[in-house]
């Protein structure tokens, strides 16, 4: 049986730096090579390609490291949501404030929610308004 999961950016930058991941994280990236499937929230994209240009302005990988990722994730079957901008402003908002999130982070939490799917996530804020919603974490431990 495949696993469809909510993929946030934490988990997917900590497959590329090879001092944030973990057996764990590593295991929802082969569970996407095999059979998967995740779905991300619309500024997914954005917040992933800026992690990737913040890392190659410290030094800590390069444009070409970061191009070889981007293609690497663009061969993954992830669907971007196509309803996160116009539930922004209703449950992606109240998530965020009655949980004390950004707007960016609620965002998954909304998707997963309305998905009824588990969320993938490293943010520790947003895995404990995960569990106080009822939305199954992946990694189960961090």
């Amino acid at each position: 049986m495949s696993l469809e999961f909510v993929l946030d950016a934490s988990v997917t930058v900590a497959w590329l730096f090879q001092d944030e991941t973990a057996s764990s994280t590593d295991a929802l990236l082969d569970e996407l090579n095999q059979d998967g499937r995740a779905v991300v929230a619309m500024h997914w994209a954005l917040e992933v390609s800026n992690t990737l240009l913040m890392a190659e302005r410290r030094r800590r990988s390069s444009a070409a490291e970061s191009a070889h990722f981007l293609g690497i994730l663009g061969a993954l079957p992830i669907e971007t949501d196509q309803e996160t901008a116009s539930n922004a402003g209703t449950t992606a908002l109240a998530l965020a404030r009655s949980h004390d999130l950004t707007l960016y982070d609620s965002a998954y939490l909304e998707l997963a929610m309305r998905r009824n799917l588990p969320l993938a996530t490293l943010d520790k804020d947003l895995r404990a308004a995960a569990r106080k919603t009822g939305v199954q974490c992946l990694p189960a431990k961090l």
